[in-house]
C-alpha cells in the first residue's frame, strides 16, 4: 500500500462515517500571530474548539500539511539523523465538534487500523491518562485489548495534569486526557513499551493520538509573592489539595495562578496520525525514509547529486527539505532574512550544504520539484499548479547561496581544522556570526557542520553578536504577539462598518505589560478589550484603526488608541496609552475612530481590489496576490509575476482603475456561505482566514472575499496613482499606489519637480527627455576621459610601487596604498605589478572620500599557498567591508578609511604567517 493509497483510505473511511472531508489549510496560519507555521491538524479548527467559530458540520477529517522548523516546534536539527523527524509532514486527523466522544473515537481508530489497514491487533499497544477510567474500560471491555497492553500514564512532567497523556491548548481553554496508540516493531528492535524506562527506544512507536477535549480550564485566582520560593510553596499547597497551579515571574515579583477546571458542555475530539509513520508500519519498514514516497525522492536526490549511496544521510536531508521548501513557496512564503522567509531560507540552504557535501557545487535542488509533483501533485493540485514558480524561487536562492557557500565552507573548514584534536573544541560565537552575516550561513547550518566534526558552537557568543547588530540596525519585522495574552472572555462585536463612534462600550479586560489588570491609571500604556467597537483590527492586509476611548464631552477620561490588533479571532485589543483619568474592568466608555485616517485607509483598500483586477487584466490571469499592506498613505501589493512591469503596462493599469473610479459604482457587501461565495466567482486573497460565512465584496468589476472596510462608491476613492514597482523575490513583484488627496499631492509634487527641472536646464518640459539624453552622453564622454587619465596616473605610480615589494619566504609581497584610484585602475595596476614581479602577492588599497577599495592579486605559482579572496577579506574586515573573487584576483570594499593603514598591516602579517609557515 503506497502513501497515496494510505492517505486516501483514511479520508474515505472517515467520510463514510459522516465526516466532512475538509481540505488542508495553508502552512501559513490565517490571522493567527501566535503561530509561525501550521504544525498540527487541529490548527485550522482552533477557533471551532474555542467556540469562536461554527461550521456546517460537526465532524471532519483532513490530511493536513504541517511544518516544524521554527519557533517552539523545531525538528530541523534532527532531520536526516533519526528515523522519524521531518521539517514537513502530513497529519491525518478526524475531529468531532461536540458530536461523538471517546467511545466512537476509539472504535473508529481501532476499526481503521485493524480492519481497513489490516494491522495485527496483537501488535498494537495503547496508553490512557492515569485517571481516565472511561477510556481504559472502552479499550479493555469493548475493543478487547488485553490489560497488559493498556498503559496508564500519570502526571510525569512534574505537576498536576502535566502528563504525556493530558493535552491542553494553552494555560487556559479546552483541555483533557488523551489516548495514544503504539505499534510494536518486534523484539529485534531495542526499546520498551510506553511508560517503561526503555520507552525512548524504537521498538514501540506512537502512530496515533486521540485527544479528548473534556474540560475547560480558567483562571480562578492570582496571588503575588516577593520571592519564587514563596510562590512555589503556595503552588505545592494547591496541588496537595488536588488543584492546578502555575508559577511565573511578574516584574519584580512572582505570581502563582490557580486554575479551575470544569467539564465542557459539548466535549470534542481531536486526533492526529502522522502519515509517514503509519506508512512505515504498513510498508513493513522501520524508518520513515524507507517508505515509497521518500525512496523516490531520495533516488531523485541521488540522481541530481551523483551520490550512489542511497542510505546517505545527506540524501535523506535533501529529500525531506524539498517538501518543506516547495509547500512553503506554494503558500506564499519567499526566502528572506526575517520570520517565515528566514526559516524557508535556512531549510533550503541546509539542503544545499548537504548537496555541497556530496560534491554538488552547482544548483541542483530545484530539479527535484517535478519528482515531488509526481508523488504529491494529485493530492495537492496547488503544488502542480505552482510547479514552475517553485522551481524559479528555489533556483534563484540556490544561485545566491552557491556564490558564497564555497568561500564560507573554506573559512569554516579552516577554523575547524585549527580546533582538531582539542577535547573542548568550540567554535567561537564571533566566527559563527561572521559566517551568518557575511556568508549567509544560518547558525543551525554551522552547528550542523560542527556536530559532524565533534565541535561545539558558542551559541551565547553568537547571540551576543546578533544582539549587537540588531541594536545597530534597529531591526524590525517581529511578529505581533497580542495573541499570547491570557484572555478567556466573550468576543468583541465589530460595528465599524456602520459607525465610527459608539457610546457605552463595556470594558471586558485591561492589560498592562502583557498582564491582566483590573484597573489602569493615567500614564500607563496597555491594551483595552471592549464588548463592541467601531475600531477595525488589523486583518487581511488592512492596518488597525487609531482614535480614542473617552468619557464625557470634556474627555476627562482619554485613552489614545494607537493601533488595534486581534488578541483572538474575534477579540479586539485596543493598544494605546491612558492620557487622563482611569479605566476599570466592567465600566463603559465611548469609542471614536480617527475618521480621517480610516477614510484614507478605506480609499486605499478599495483601490487595492481594483488594482488586483487591473493587474490580472493587463499582465495575465497568473497574477495571484502574495501579500498586502493597506494604510492611510498607500496600498502595497505583492503578487506572482516573473517580469518587471513596463511603463506602458503601468499606464494601462492606472487608466483601467481610474476609469472604474469615474463610473462611481456603488460598493456591495454580502455575507454568504463560503461554498455559495465560491460559486459567484469571488477571488480568495492570500493570507485571509475564511470561516463558513464569508463577506463577498463587489467594487466596480472586482469581486473578492474581504472583511475590510471600504468606500460606499468607487468615486469616493478620488483617483489612483502608482508610486513604484519592483521585485520582492524570484517570481514575486511589489507595486505601491496611493489615492485621494495623497494621489493629488503626488501629482502636484511631481509637477513642481518637473517645472523646476525644466527651468534649471532652460528646456521646455516636453523636451526634457531629449536634453537629458544629451547631458548623459556628454557625461559618459567625460567619465571615459577621466577614467583613462586615472588609469594612466595609477599605472605610472604602480611601476614605482613595484620597487617597494619585500622579499619573503621565496616570494615577494607588496601591500600599499594607491589613493584616488578607482576599481578599474586598481585592477590594471595589480596586473601590471604581477607581470613585473613574476612571483608575488599584491594588495592595493585606495581611499576616495569615505569609501575604501581593495584589490588583491597572486601570481599563479603562489595561489596554492595564498588565495587572493582570503587575503582581500582579511584586509576588508579592518575597513568594515567584505569581498571575494578568484584565487589569483579578488576585490573588496569598505567604509572605514581611517583604518586603511591598519588593514594593510593586518594583510602583511597574515601573508607573512602563511608564507613562512608553509615554507618551514
Amino acid at each position: 500500500m503506497n502513501v497515496s493509497d494510505i492517505r486516501e483510505k483514511f479520508l474515505s473511511y472517515f467520510a463514510a462515517q459522516g465526516h466532512a472531508r475538509v481540505p488542508s489549510s495553508p502552512l501559513v496560519p490565517g490571522n493567527d500571530p501566535t503561530l509561525l507555521f501550521t504544525n498540527s491538524g487541529m490548527v485550522q479548527f482552533k477557533d471551532v474548539f474555542l467556540g469562536q467559530d461554527r461550521r456546517p458540520y460537526t465532524r471532519a477529517t483532513t490530511a493536513q500539511r504541517c511544518v516544524r522548523a521554527g519557533g517552539k516546534h523545531n525538528d530541523l536539527e534532527n532531520v536526516g539523523y533519526t528515523a522519524r523527524h521531518h521539517t514537513f509532514f502530513e497529519m491525518l486527523g478526524n475531529f468531532s465538534f461536540g458530536d461523538y466522544f471517546k467511545r466512537d473515537a476509539i472504535r473508529y481508530a481501532w476499526e481503521l487500523l485493524t480492519t481497513v489497514y489490516k494491522l495485527p491487533a496483537d501488535k498494537l499497544w495503547v496508553t490512557v491518562y492515569q485517571e481516565d477510567d472511561e477510556a481504559y474500560a472502552i479499550w479493555a471491555d469493548e475493543m478487547k485489548v488485553p490489560p497488559e497492553r493498556i498503559v496508564r500514564i500519570g502526571d510525569n512532567k512534574g505537576a498536576r495534569y502535566a502528563s504525556d497523556n493530558f493535552w491542553q491548548m494553552a494555560d487556559t481553554g479546552p483541555c483533557g486526557p488523551c489516548s495514544e496508540i503504539f505499534y510494536d516493531h518486534g523484539p529485534d528492535v531495542w526499546g520498551g513499551p510506553p511508560g517503561s524506562p526503555e520507552a525512548d527506544g524504537d521498538r514501540y512507536i506512537e502512530i496515533w493520538n486521540l485527544v479528548f477535549m473534556q474540560f475547560e480550564r480558567s483562571v480562578a485566582e492570582e496571588r503575588s509573592f516577593p520571592s519564587e520560593v514563596e510562590a512555589q510553596a503556595a503552588k505545592a499547597e494547591i496541588e496537595r489539595a488536588g488543584g492546578i497551579a502555575l508559577v511565573a515571574r511578574q516584574g519584580e515579583t512572582w505570581k502563582c495562578t490557580t486554575y479551575a477546571q470544569k467539564p465542557l458542555p459539548r466535549p470534542c475530539v481531536d486526533t492526529g496520525m502522522g502519515l509517514e509513520r503509519i506508512a512505515a508500519v504498513l510498508q513493513h519498514v522501520h524508518s520513515n525514509y524507507e517508505i515509497d514516497l521518500f525512496q523516490k525522492l531520495i533516488r531523485a536526490a541521488a540522481r541530481e547529486t551523483g551520490c550512489a549511496d542511497l542510505g546517505h544521510v545527506s540524501l535523506k536531508v535533501i529529500a525531506d527539505h524539498i517538501r518543506a521548501c516547495a509547500f512553503l513557496i506554494v503558500d506564499g512564503v519567499i526566502p528572506g532574512n526575517e520570520g517565515r522567509g528566514y526559516v524557508l531560507r535556512r531549510i533550503a540552504r541546509r539542503a544545499l550544504r548537504h548537496g555541497y557535501k556530496l560534491g554538488r557545487h552547482q544548483p541542483f535542488f530545484h530539479k527535484l520539484v517535478p519528482d515531488l509533483v509526481a508523488e504529491m501533485g494529485a493530492a495537492y493540485p496547488e503544488l502542480a499548479q505552482a510547479s514552475a514558480r517553485i522551481q524559479d524561487v528555489i533556483e534563484a536562492e540556490e544561485k545566491r547561496f552557491v556564490e558564497t557557500l564555497e568561500n564560507g565552507m573554506r573559512i569554516l573548514d579552516a577554523e575547524l581544522d585549527a580546533l582538531r584534536g582539542r577535547a573542548d573544541a568550540t567554535l567561537s560565537g564571533d566566527v559563527a556570526f561572521t559566517l551568518y552575516d557575511t556568508y549567509g550561513f544560518p547558525l543551525d547550518l554551522t552547528a550542523d557542520v560542527c556536530r559532524e566534526r565533534g565541535v561545539a558552537v558558542d551559541e551565547s557568543g553568537f547571540d551576543a553578536a546578533m544582539d549587537r547588530q540588531r541594536e545597530q540596525a534597529r531591526a524590525a519585522g517581529k511578529f505581533k504577539m497580542a495573541g499570547s495574552l491570557d484572555y478567556a472572555g466573550q468576543a468583541t462585536r465589530f460595528e465599524g462598518y456602520e459607525h465610527l463612534q459608539l457610546d457605552a462600550c463595556k470594558i471586558l479586560a485591561l492589560y498592562v505589560g502583557g498582564t491582566s489588570v483590573p484597573r489602569m491609571e493615567a500614564g500607563q500604556e496597555g491594551i483595552v478589550v471592549l464588548d463592541r467597537t467601531p475600531f477595525y483590527a488589523e486583518s487581511g492586509g488592512q492596518v488597525g484603526d487609531s482614535g480614542m476611548l473617552f468619557e464625557g464631552d470634556d474627555c476627562a477620561l482619554n485613552f489614545t488608541v494607537h493601533d488595534t490588533q486581534k488578541i483572538q479571532a474575534e477579540v479586539f485589543g485596543h493598544h494605546g496609552v491612558l492620557v487622563s483619568g482611569s479605566l476599570r474592568v466592567g465600566e463603559t466608555v465611548a469609542a471614536r475612530v480617527d475618521a480621517e485616517r480610516r477614510l484614507a485607509t478605506m480609499r486605499n483598500h478599495s483601490a487595492t481590489h481594483l488594482l488586483h483586477k487591473a493587474l490580472r487584466l493587463v499582465l495575465g490571469e497568473h497574477v495571484q496576490q502574495k501579500g498586502s499592506l493597506v494604510d492611510a498613505e498607500k496600498t502595497r501589493f505583492d503578487f506572482a509575476h516573473d517580469a518587471p512591469i513596463s511603463a506602458d503596462e503601468i499606464a494601462r493599469i492606472e487608466r483601467w482603475v481610474n476609469a472604474q473610479i469615474l463610473l462611481n459604482a456603488p460598493t456591495q457587501a454580502r455575507v454568504l456561505p463560503i461554498e455559495e461565495a465560491k460559486k459567484t466567482g469571488a477571488m480568495m486573497l492570500f493570507g485571509e482566514k475564511y470561516g463558513d460565512q464569508v463577506r463577498v465584496l463587489d467594487i466596480g468589476d472586482s469581486r473578492e472575499l474581504c472583511g475590510g472596510t471600504h468606500v460606499a462608491r468607487t468615486g469616493d476613492i478620488g483617483s489612483l496613482r502608482v508610486v513604484s514597482q519592483g521585485s520582492v523575490a524570484a517570481g514575486v513583484r511589489r507595486i505601491e499606489a496611493t489615492t485621494g488627496m495623497n494621489a493629488l499631492a503626488l501629482a502636484q509634487r511631481q509637477g513642481a519637480e518637473l517645472a523646476s527641472l525644466a527651468a534649471l536646464l532652460k528646456t521646455p518640459e516636453n523636451e526634457l527627455d531629449k536634453r537629458a539624453a544629451q547631458l548623459l552622453e556628454q557625461l559618459r564622454g567625460m567619465e571615459k576621459d577621466l577614467a583613462a587619465l586615472k588609469a594612466q596616473q595609477a599605472a605610472s605610480r604602480g611601476v614605482e610601487l613595484a620597487g617597494q615589494a619585500q622579499e619573503l619566504a621565496g616570494a615577494r609581497l607588496l601591500a600599499a596604498r594607491l589613493d584616488g584610484a578607482d576599481a578599474t585602475a586598481l585592477r590594471t595596476v595589480v596586473d601590471q605589478i604581477k607581470a613585473k614581479l613574476k612571483s608575488a602577492v599584491v594588495l592595493l588599497l585606495s581611499v576616495d572620500g569615505d569609501k575604501v577599495q581593495l584589490a588583491a592579486g597572486v601570481t599563479a605559482d603562489l595561489t596554492s599557498r595564498v588565495k587572493a579572496g582570503e587575503l582581500v577579506n582579511i584586509a576588508a574586515q579592518a575597513v568594515g567591508g567584505k569581498g571575494g573573487g578568484r584565487p589569483d584576483f579578488a576585490m573588496a570594499g569598505g567604509n572605514k578609511p581611517e583604518a586603511a593603514d591598519a588593514a594593510l598591516d593586518a594583510a602583511r602579517v597574515w601573508v607573512t604567517q602563511r608564507l613562512v609557515a608553509q615554507s618551514a
